[in-house]
């Protein structure tokens, strides 16, 4: 046995172990919660559909759950936050069962797009087995003895992207299942803001790839393209595809407008949790973060000025 960076005792085996062996465990992993979910599912059949898939979903994440310890590695959830949203889209679709209109075709198109362009991008950058994100680590070196590490990766780094990401696709339920209302202007302009928010997310990961592989940049802040108007375009990008789902909620049923807490929910995620946690660790690795926070918004490139 081996002690690894992250502070897990590990075996010399899965320490190497290949990129195919890591996407052969994650794969297990999601088919063995899919099972489990299906069967959650099937024994709730007089249960509303949001409630079944709330629970279903829950199930899921714990068996990813018992796969990330069982391999020592949290990073084994981080797929989830993409693969999740366009079966459970489906599964209301296939639950509705009265054929497939123009608004959940659309939508469907858009979340599928987005699901396969953002997974993609997590399996470009996962090393296998042995890489784990370095929020887990540092999550893991910081906490106190007395918590246990299962609890905060159940908690902190699982569950609550769940419940995050459900709470965001509850818009998607009266965009998919109610049909009482003709694709029209607020469905164009739903589009129109999904297809920009994935564009968006979609280019900035591009450019970033591009200059990271760069060796001449090591060390450099990033002030090009979509980087030299918000200091995380892909974070405009996450939360304008979920303003955009919401959209299509509203088109089909205006009564649901009270799904705006899930993009609500998705702002404070990415302006409370994350931006800060990114831009922590890139002021202690890039000597010029400091200049470029003072001279780039976080987020929203518009920056109001004081009077």
């Amino acid at each position: 046995m081996t002690i690894g960076r992250d502070g897990y005792r590990v075996g010399r085996g899965l320490a190497t172990a290949s990129r195919p062996l890591g996407f052969a465990v994650v794969t297990a992993a999601y088919l063995a919660a899919g099972v489990v979910a299906w069967g959650v599912i099937a024994a709730l059949p007089d249960m509303h559909p949001l409630w079944v898939t709330l629970w279903a979903d829950l199930a899921a994440t714990v068996v990813v759950f018992a796969a990330s310890m069982a391999v020592a590695n949290s990073s084994l959830y981080d797929p989830y936050w993409s693969v999740a949203p366009p079966v459970i889209a489906v599964g209301w679709v296939l639950w509705n069962d009265h054929g497939l209109s123009r608004r959940q075709a659309v939508v469907l198109v858009l979340i599928l797009a987005w699901a396969v362009r953002l997974t993609a991008n997590w399996a470009r950058g996962w090393r296998g087995l042995s890489h784990e994100d370095w929020r887990y680590v540092q999550m893991r070196d910081q906490l106190p003895h007395r918590v246990p590490w299962w609890l905060v990766s159940l908690t902190g780094i699982q569950l609550m992207p769940t419940l995050v990401v459900f709470v965001g696709m509850l818009a998607v339920f009266p965009a998919v299942t109610e049909t009482g209302r003709r694709f029209g202007v607020l469905d164009a302009v739903a589009a129109a803001v999904t297809a920009a928010a994935i564009a968006v997310e979609a280019t900035a990961d591009r450019q970033l790839h591009r200059f990271a592989a760069d060796p001449a940049n090591r060390g450099r802040v990033i002030d090009s393209g979509l980087w030299r108007r918000s200091r995380h375009p892909n974070y405009l990008g996450e939360i304008g595809f979920w303003w955009g789902m919401w959209l299509f909620g509203l088109a089909a049923a205006p009564g649901w407008w009270w799904t705006v807490i899930g993009p609500l929910g998705m702002v404070l995620l990415f302006t409370v949790v994350s931006v800060p946690m990114m831009d922590r660790r890139s002021l202690q690795r890039r000597p010029d973060y400091a200049e470029y926070m003072r001279r780039v918004p976080a987020i929203f490139p518009l920056r109001l000025r004081r009077l």
